[in-house]
């Protein structure tokens, strides 16, 4: 069982930067691979990154590619998201989620077993 606590979001304006964090309970943080997901209004969830366990290989959803990164820090149980240059069209809550063990496909929402409550993002232009 994890549990997951999303903070770091807030309103900011367009080319600003926040950093997400996702804080993890339980003792086996390191075996899941972890993901990051937003959902505007009216629009479905979408993936926007994924990192696997022990700092492995990272997946990015295209329409972030270079301006957002994800790491993990397994000792202190937390996964981050960093965003740069912020977009108005960022404006979502952003999930944080651990995946299913051993599960390949990292991008879609069905793989993932445990969910945070989200974090609000609020880009003004």
């Amino acid at each position: 069982q994890v549990q997951l606590v999303e903070s770091g979001g807030g309103l900011v304006q367009a080319g600003d930067s926040l950093r997400l964090s996702c804080a993890a309970s339980g003792r086996t943080f390191s075996s899941y691979a972890m993901g990051w997901f937003r959902q505007a209004p009216g629009k479905e969830r979408e993936f926007v990154a994924a990192i696997r366990r022990i700092g492995g290989s990272i997946y990015y959803a295209d329409s972030v590619k270079g301006r957002f990164t994800i790491s993990r820090d397994n000792a202190k149980k937390t996964v981050y998201l960093q965003i740069d240059s912020l977009k108005p069209e960022d404006t979502a809550v952003y999930y944080c989620a651990a995946a299913v063990l051993y599960t390949i496909k990292l991008d879609t929402p069905t793989s993932y077993a445990y969910w945070g409550q989200g974090t609000q993002v609020t880009v003004s232009s």
